[in-house]
């Protein structure tokens, strides 16, 4: 690889763009001590890769970045272009860029690129940050008080085999990382085989309670259905029954026409009664009720605890109005009636009328009465 221009921009003491052009042959750079001769070695490196601030000298990567004099202000970035060409001639474009708090990106051939993608090309090319091509202020002390294995990555560096290790540490690198996803892959997978397991249990249950619920909905099903069925027979049944009882009804309200009617005909066809029998039959009814009444004060009476004259006074009042009644039924009706009472005077519960009497048609209505009222009678 032959470097041909090094172009800066806010690096270190390069406040304003600077360009180094790197023509065929020996070409050096000449100034006093602190114009910047040690700062384009570093920018070389650099852009190179380096990422040690020591190496840099200064306390933070930063701290490239021009930080300003009194009569010029600070940059907020630096830049570095690196212009090559490699053993086939072709043109390679390395620009590192930094800005303050946002760390540095790296471009080749205006694509972005990652440090490391950066640091193989150098690599593959025999040279780099580390190159002993560079040979900085204390580097020929260092190459000569350097330790074997140090000495060894020289020469590595020097017969153009150091890109090759830089790939072996890469390979070693994702090896070790692959075998450590391994593991614990394998260890994802232990735990998978116990969720496996446990998801078929309850991957059974699921299809078990899918089922069961299959089941129940059909047997609910079939039962509502059953109940329908049940339910329509019964209506249909009891619409039966009532179209039954609407004609038994329909049935009975004919028979009660008819039956109205032969009363009312039997009602024209009956002799009007006499008038002696309507007012005997009232005078009757008015006497019964009296006695009625009668006797049931004398119940309360007995309740209250009445004495056994009173209540013989009672009970031979009873007797006599009864008597007296039947007698003006039997006048007014024309028959002969003739009236015993037996049974203790004493015994309510046993003492009873005989009535004897030869009742004609028309007085049967008045005989019933007379009798029921005597059998009222205690």
């Amino acid at each position: 690889m032959r470097i041909r221009k090094l172009k800066l921009s806010g690096f270190k003491s390069f406040v304003e763009p600077a360009e180094l052009r790197i023509e065929p042959g020996l070409t050096g750079v000449v100034g006093p001590n602190g114009c910047g001769k040690s700062n384009l070695l570093e920018a070389i490196r650099w852009v190179m890769g380096e990422n040690s601030p020591k190496s840099m000298r200064s306390g933070g990567m930063e701290d490239v970045i021009f930080a300003g004099t009194a009569q010029r202000p600070p940059r907020d970035f630096a830049e570095v272009v690196l212009q090559a060409e490699d053993d086939e001639r072709e043109e390679l474009e390395v620009t590192r860029r930094i800005e303050r708090g946002a760390g540095s990106a790296y471009r080749i051939n205006g694509r972005d690129v990652r440090a490391k993608d950066v640091a193989l090309i150098f690599a593959d090319a025999a040279t780099g940050a580390h190159s002993p091509a560079l040979v900085s202020q204390g580097r020929i002390a260092a190459v000569i008080s350097a330790k074997p294995a140090e000495r060894r990555m020289m020469l590595e560096e020097a017969a153009g085999i150091a890109g090759l290790h830089v790939r072996r540490r890469d390979a070693e690198s994702k090896l070790k990382q692959t075998e450590t996803n391994l593991a614990r892959l394998e260890d994802l997978l232990a735990g998978l085989d116990t969720q496996m397991g446990t998801l078929r249990r309850q991957a059974k249950q699921a299809e078990r309670y899918t089922r069961l619920s299959e089941q129940i909905a059909l047997a609910e099903a079939r039962l509502l259905f059953a109940r329908w069925r049940d339910a329509a027979d019964a209506a249909n049944a009891a619409r039966e029954v009532a179209r039954s009882a609407e004609g038994k009804v329909a049935l009975a309200q004919g028979l009660a026409a008819e039956a109205q009617k032969a009363q009312r005909k039997g009602a024209k066809a009956l002799p009007p009664r006499p008038a002696a029998e309507i007012a005997a039959g009232v005078g009757f009814d008015a006497a019964n009720n009296y006695v009625g009444a009668q006797y049931a004060r004398a119940v309360v009476r007995e309740e209250q605890g009445l004495s056994a004259d009173g209540l013989q006074v009672m009970r031979s009042l009873r007797r006599e109005l009864l008597r007296a009644l039947l007698v003006t039924d039997a006048q007014a009706q024309g028959t002969d009636t003739s009236i015993t009472f037996f049974g203790s005077s004493g015994d309510s519960a046993n003492c009873r009328a005989s009535i004897h009497r030869s009742p004609s048609s028309s007085s049967a209505a008045a005989f019933s009465r007379a009798r029921r009222a005597a059998d009222a009678v205690p």
